[in-house]
């Protein structure tokens, strides 16, 4: 692994990771001040997050085809059309985002799914109506986020997603807790506060677009056009299989979570502290894996294979480094870290018997996530995508149901069966990721690779 290899993998990942530590101390904040509030609040969150991530995160996957076409371009030089991927993945965001608020405003298959109380119930609803209002802004500050990683400029990305953060606890106290004339909405408020955070990141974000010089240059808003389905089914045609990715992945932790909200609240919440500090932990190898696979799609744009393959592996071999330097820090601090989300003694003790599931699964998850990450630099989508539907939904959560909530391998285990059978299923989906990477990139290496393929 050469060192200037290695300095490139910082200067691109280090912003990504302090941008995606910002979103998620997001949920790490909503979790630890609705958890201070009771358990029932906590599990609204929990579940309404849930419900939540699996579709905007799918359609959010859609959206990730814009950056290894926009890395493609920028390593052949091709200025000239990344304004165009640019602004029809914008149009491709609004289309999404109408599916998505739809679904978010009529939750009743999911809901049905996990038998909550009244109470429970009532404030999911009110968390997701609130919600509904940030999924366009989001969306399109996405696609902002798509274009910058691609050209390797992702440290705006970086300053807004700070500054979202800096506002996320005042406007939390504003409406979890009521103050400057707003009634107190409990849980649901932080969602309130997210819906108004997205809504001025995506403001900031495109006027950082429109005048500053080095995004300029692509000339986003100059050379305007409108729909083009030609464009964005070329965009759907890569981006579809990393969307049903995410779909698989979120819905497996979406049915476990909507599953275990069956145990009650208190196991419910320990939960949600449980896969909230995994989405946490998952920010290292993510951000290691998108820098890989921008380096790997602009090296490939360049006609340069060689240094793609080098790019994937070491930011593969990165990622399973930390990851089990991860492990072992989530090991030895089970207990106290629980105690940092929750005073409730009875949540706190059933979230540090989870966070040992955690550690080892994250592990696994270190290791596939960087592993399918640099594959999207090479345009290769769909093989991890039906990797990742047999791991995780046929070992994963079928395999947690069989383990968590029925006997028929001995006693029921609740959550911990649960996350034993998830942590197996990435184990299986990374070994297979990684193994396809090998041999996707020894293939570019020969003459006439064609790397339109999905």
């Amino acid at each position: 692994m050469k060192p200037s290899m290695l300095r490139e993998l910082f200067h691109l990942a280090w912003p990504v990771l302090i941008a995606q530590l910002a979103v998620m101390s997001n949920g790490v904040i909503d979790t630890v001040m609705a958890g201070r509030l009771s358990p029932v609040d906590l599990a609204a969150v929990g579940i309404g997050a849930s419900i939540y991530f699996t579709v905007f995160v799918t359609a959010m996957g859609v959206l990730i085809a814009l950056t290894p076409n926009v890395a493609h371009l920028y390593g052949a030089g091709d200025q000239a059309l990344i304004g165009e991927e640019v602004r029809q993945s914008a149009w491709l965001a609004l289309l999404l985002g109408v599916v998505v608020i739809l679904l978010m405003r009529y939750p009743e298959p999911f809901l049905a799914l996990s038998r909550l109380t009244p109470e429970v119930e009532i404030k999911v609803r009110a968390y997701l109506d609130a919600l509904s209002w940030s999924v366009i802004p989001n969306l399109m500050f996405r696609v902002f986020y798509g274009f910058a990683n691609g050209i390797g400029r992702p440290r705006p990305i970086m300053m807004f997603n700070l500054l979202g953060v800096a506002l996320k606890v005042p406007l939390n106290l504003v409406f979890m807790y009521g103050g400057l004339g707003m009634p107190a909405l409990g849980g649901p408020g932080c969602a309130v506060a997210t819906a108004v955070i997205g809504i001025l990141s995506c403001l900031i974000a495109w006027s950082w677009c429109a005048y500053n010089a080095e995004y300029r240059v692509y000339r986003i808003f100059v050379d305007f056009d409108g729909p083009k389905p030609a464009k964005m089914w070329e965009l759907l045609r890569l981006g579809m299989p990393i969307g049903v990715t995410f779909f698989v992945d979120v819905t497996a932790f979406t049915f476990m979570a909507l599953f275990i909200a069956r145990l009650g609240p208190a196991t419910s919440g320990a939960h949600q502290i449980a896969s909230n500090l995994a989405a946490v932990a998952f920010m290292l190898p993510l951000s290691l894996g998108n820098a890989a696979s921008v380096l790997a799609g602009q090296a490939l744009g360049a006609g340069d294979a060689r240094r793609a393959r080098h790019a994937g592996g070491a930011g593969i071999a990165m990622g399973l480094g930390f990851g089990v330097l991860t492990c072992l820090a989530l090991r030895l601090g089970a207990d106290t870290i629980a105690g940092l989300y929750t005073n409730n003694a009875e949540v706190r003790a059933a979230a540090a018997l989870l966070i040992g599931y955690v550690a080892v699964y994250h592990v696994f998850d270190a290791l596939q996530t960087a592993a399918v990450s640099v594959l999207r630099g090479y345009k290769k989508t769909a093989v991890p995508m039906m990797i990742y539907a047999v791991a995780l939904w046929g070992v994963g959560l079928a395999g947690g149901y069989l383990l968590g909530l029925t006997d028929h391998f001995g006693a029921a285990r609740g959550a911990p069966g649960f996350w034993l059978a998830a942590l197996t299923s990435l184990a299986l989906a990374g070994g297979l990721v990684t193994a396809y990477f090998l041999r996707v990139s020894k293939v570019a290496l020969q003459p006439g690779y064609n790397e339109a393929g999905t």
